[in-house]
């Protein structure tokens, strides 16, 4: 730890110590009174606390602590609030007297923090007592323009390797972490591209078949049947063989045959009587006739209920 002292007796006095193990800054202002007042965040974050703010509000009693806008104030020196800025103070940050300091890093209880306690004790300790507070200089130093080197406590050294350890390890885990997340993203890339084939392929296929059906389509289109006997080449057929013998079978007969030489008839009983202009009993004694006589045959009814006829 080492204390750089920036003194001037008109004014505010700031001290920034350096904790060796880690090279943590705490800073110290101190008003010509000899009161000592501490940035709550130069601890708090190296105690592990998240929040310096709700550290202070639930560690530290209230007549503890205060604002770097309230103490300067509170001094009201003419260089209260100019000499601090660069010292990087600012108006809303939290400080703490030498109570509240000690409630400060009492109140923290996790394992980590102990070097750094012990040390702060230390040294709030011997400022209370000595006013100052630094370490003994190392046997061997460095050269000339490379500073001072000082001794740093076993404890200290220990925490230090601890920490680099943790580090080290975590450091591992975000790269394994790092490497899985990239291979299955490129899982992910492959499945998607995978996917994105075989849907154009099924795509293909639905048009190929659809092109299939509409050839077939046309191909059936194209082979209508061709009637192999004329209506009246029907009819003659029939009365050669004396199967049409009346005027009224005939009637019926003839307005059906057209329909039937191109592959159905199918005709409502009122529609051929009105064409016919046979009454409807009339017409259908005279389609029993035809198809007693094997003349054609039902093969059912249409939706709207007429019969269906083809030829035999």
């Amino acid at each position: 730890m080492n204390e750089q002292n920036n003194t001037h007796k008109d004014a505010i006095d700031i001290n920034d110590f350096v904790f060796a193990a880690t090279g943590a800054r705490v800073r110290r202002l101190t008003t010509p009174a000899g009161e000592h007042w501490f940035p709550a965040m130069d601890v708090a974050k190296h105690l592990g606390y998240a929040n310096t703010r709700d550290a202070v509000q639930s560690a530290v009693s209230q007549q503890h602590t205060t604002t770097f806008g309230e103490f300067a104030r509170c001094v009201a020196l003419s260089d209260a609030r100019r000499k601090p800025t660069g010292h990087g103070f600012r108006t809303t940050m939290k400080l703490v007297n030498l109570q509240g300091l000690v409630e400060l890093v009492n109140s923290c209880t996790k394992p980590e923090s102990q070097p750094f306690r012990a040390w702060v004790s230390e040294v709030l300790v011997t400022i209370q007592r000595e006013g100052s507070y630094s370490l003994e200089p190392a046997s061997v130093q460095p050269a000339p323009t490379g500073g001072t080197a000082y001794l740093m406590p076993r404890e200290v050294a220990d925490a230090i390797v601890r920490l680099e350890v943790r580090n080290i390890q975590a450091d591992e885990v975000m790269v394994a972490f790092q490497r899985e997340q990239t291979v299955l993203l490129e899982k992910i890339s492959h499945s998607q591209h995978t996917i994105a084939h075989s849907q154009s392929a099924i795509i293909r296929s639905q048009v190929m078949i659809a092109d299939a059906l509409q050839e077939i389509a046309q191909a059936l289109r194209g082979r209508r049947r061709e009637p192999k006997l004329t209506p009246q080449e029907l009819l003659a057929t029939w009365r050669a063989k004396n199967l049409v013998f009346t005027e009224d079978i005939h009637a019926v007969a003839a307005y059906l045959a057209p329909a039937l030489v191109q592959g159905e008839a199918s005709y409502r009983l009122e529609e051929i009587a009105t064409r016919t202009g046979l009454t409807l009993a009339r017409v259908h004694d005279c389609l029993r006739t035809l198809l007693k006589r094997g003349c054609m045959r039902q093969t059912g009814c249409a939706p709207d209920g007429a019969p269906m006829y083809v030829l035999p």
